[in-house]
């Protein structure tokens, strides 16, 4: 910790709350910071060793543990009780396997129905970690004790999760706040296990059910990912910028982000806005207060475009925990761990793609962006005009049929499906961007089931705005605020 860390924190003596703190990012963080050192996921040590001898008798016991309920002629699978048996482990393995569980939870398809059933339980909240624990966590980072930052300070948590835990908060001026944790030796123990989870990953893939869902691409995405979501001067950056964001054009009024409050921000905490409301999945709350759900979903999936798309970077993950609607009526996004972010090019791929499902219905447009982007190779003998009318005899059938069975999403899918036959692999961003759009879609489903996502020019009317005029006037429709 250098001398001008403790210059910054330390700028006024006494026992009392500080009024006017400056902590280390007061002003940004610096560039440095910013960086996201992903250390390599190949190496294998003493460490890793001993973690793996934990980590064996850790499932051993857990199996052990349902094996008499088996032997008691329970009436139930032995394939549901071995599941609930890893996931046991996984909840006493700590973290990592938690957040491999949050994985194999959000993609059912690719593993059993089972195991991917019973790590729902790893969407639950885990343990938090001690009172005494906090306090030391910010001191390290601000130097000095929340009695001195904070005029109040929670030591109870309002939510614990597999990387940090969130405590509420009330800043010297008497704003509502919360500050957000990282976990004590985090970044060491995660690594450690995504090593171990990678060389399992690469025997698991010689297999004939390993090869089917290559599991080492899945763990070094996980790593990658993780790792940037333990960098908290990233994620406190991208959260500032998605939210200066937000009202670009001068319209998205209904639509916010918590303000990170950079005085009290350090290497391992955020200190950022509290928000007040429900997650966007109350689906029976929200019918009692009778809110208008279609006009919330509109505006944050309209915001979330236009990140994607204009100004990026964009949220990816946004579950119902991680959209909410606020009391005031609008929609926010919440926890900036996992974002994205497209190229020039990439953006002009789904400009292209959205445009041509919201409008004109022109595959060949479609085959051009995949060729351009080499999702298939330029020297493929197919023309652009064929792969357009594989394109328009899949999509077509989609777009045309009732409500019940439409979502952009899927749409997304079918379009990389197609592309993926034709020997292309899709890139991250791209299946981050169709994910979100199966989050936003399960929102309408369930609480404006008639809601036409694919064909709502409203979301697009600052991307494309002469076309979503002319198309909100084709339908004899006015575009909200």
């Amino acid at each position: 910790m250098s001398d001008m860390y403790h210059q910054v924190a330390d700028t006024s003596g006494g026992t009392g709350v500080v009024s006017n703190f400056r902590g280390p990012y007061s002003m940004g963080p610096p560039q440095a910071d910013l960086a996201v050192h992903t250390p390599a996921i190949d190496r294998f040590g003493g460490r890793e060793l001993g973690r793996v001898v934990t980590i064996g008798l850790v499932m051993v016991m857990a199996l052990l543990r349902v094996l008499p309920r088996k032997l008691g002629q329970i009436r139930q699978r032995w394939s549901v009780l071995a599941a609930g048996a890893v996931v046991d482990g996984f909840e006493t393995l700590g973290p990592t396997f938690v957040k491999l569980g949050q994985l194999v939870a959000s993609s059912p398809g690719l593993f059993p129905t089972p195991l991917a059933d019973a790590c729902q339980r790893c969407l639950d909240e885990v343990p938090p970690f001690p009172s005494d624990t906090v306090h030391r966590l910010i001191r390290e980072d601000l130097g000095r004790s929340p009695a001195q930052l904070f005029r109040s300070f929670d030591d109870r948590p309002l939510s614990a999760a597999s990387i940090a835990q969130i405590h509420a908060c009330v800043l010297p001026d008497g704003r509502d706040a919360v500050v957000k944790l990282q976990r004590p030796d985090i970044a060491r123990r995660m690594n450690t296990d995504l090593r171990i989870l990678h060389k399992l990953a690469l025997v698991l893939a010689r297999t004939k059910a390993g090869s089917r869902f290559n599991a080492p691409a899945i763990i070094e995405d996980l790593h990658q990912v993780t790792n940037q979501e333990l960098n908290f001067a990233l994620e406190a950056h991208r959260q500032a910028t998605f939210r200066d964001h937000i009202g670009a054009f001068g319209d998205n009024r209904w639509v916010t982000a918590p303000e990170v409050y950079w005085d009290y921000c350090g290497p391992h905490m955020i200190c950022m806005e509290r928000m007040v409301g429900i997650p966007m999945d109350a689906f029976d709350t929200i019918r009692e207060r009778d809110i208008d759900a279609e006009l919330v979903l509109r505006r944050g999936c309209k915001a979330w475009l236009e990140a994607v798309l204009v100004h990026g970077p964009f949220h990816g993950d946004m579950h119902a925990g991680n959209m909410w609607l606020l009391d005031d009526g609008r929609c926010s996004f919440l926890d900036f761990g996992i974002m994205g972010e497209l190229d020039s090019t990439w953006k002009q791929f789904f400009s292209d793609l959205l445009f041509t499902i919201l409008f004109d219905r022109d595959y060949t447009r479609i085959a051009r962006a995949f060729r351009r982007v080499e999702i298939f190779p330029a020297a493929m003998d197919i023309s652009d005009e064929m792969v357009g009318q594989q394109l328009k005899m899949v999509l077509d059938p989609l777009l045309d049929q009732s409500v019940s069975g439409l979502n952009l999403g899927e749409l997304l899918k079918q379009a990389f499906d197609i592309a993926e036959s034709l020997g292309a692999t899709a890139p991250r961003e791209m299946v981050l961007i169709a994910k979100q759009l199966l989050y936003l879609e399960r929102y309408t489903k369930a609480l404006v089931p008639d809601y036409l996502m694919v064909k709502d020019p409203f979301l697009v009317r600052n991307i494309f705005p002469a076309a979503a005029v002319a198309k909100a006037a084709d339908l004899g429709i006015q575009l909200p605020q």
